[in-house]
């Protein structure tokens, strides 16, 4: 049995594929390539971003489950986010993505052992990190991005 807020994580992640369709379900090509504010990213980029970023997660769990303390390869968010493909491809691709991923990986994550929760990985920009302060994270990170997408289909009424 998990705690509360680890099963709290894990359902967040569980339900990431659903979330994020019904944020985008019935948006037009114009609706998806719409920034979510000044500056940020388009709707369509945010949905490919998510599936980047949580695949980097699911990978660096991994290393940090097989491997001592090991240090990981940051990449740049921004730079991935202004790929052709993030800019120009159907976000349904990386609902399915994040479907897949986040089965094996909220699958995987049941199955740690107590100890397991508290090994590390080492990132060069933000120190080292556990699991468990991992998986809070991408939780978060779901929370955020579909606020994002929420909070601009609320202001443009759509």
């Amino acid at each position: 049995m998990l705690d509360a807020p680890r099963e709290e994580s894990l359902r967040t992640l569980e339900q990431a594929e659903e979330t994020y369709g019904s944020a985008i379900a019935g948006l037009s090509a114009e609706q998806l390539d719409t920034p979510y504010r000044p500056d940020g990213w388009t709707v369509r980029q945010v949905i490919h971003h998510v599936a980047d970023s949580h695949a980097h997660a699911y990978c660096r769990l991994r290393f940090a489950l097989t491997e001592e303390d090991p240090e990981i390869k940051p990449y740049n968010e921004k730079a991935w986010a202004d790929l052709i493909d993030a800019r120009t491809e159907d976000p349904q691709e990386s609902l399915a993505i994040i479907g897949g991923l986040h089965r094996r990986w909220v699958r995987l994550l049941r199955n740690l052992k107590p100890e397991q929760w508290n090994r590390n990985f080492y990132h060069p920009e933000r120190g080292a990190m556990s699991i468990e302060q991992q998986t809070a994270l991408y939780a978060w990170h779901c929370r955020h991005h579909a606020a994002h997408i929420l909070g601009l289909r609320s202001r443009m009424n759509w």
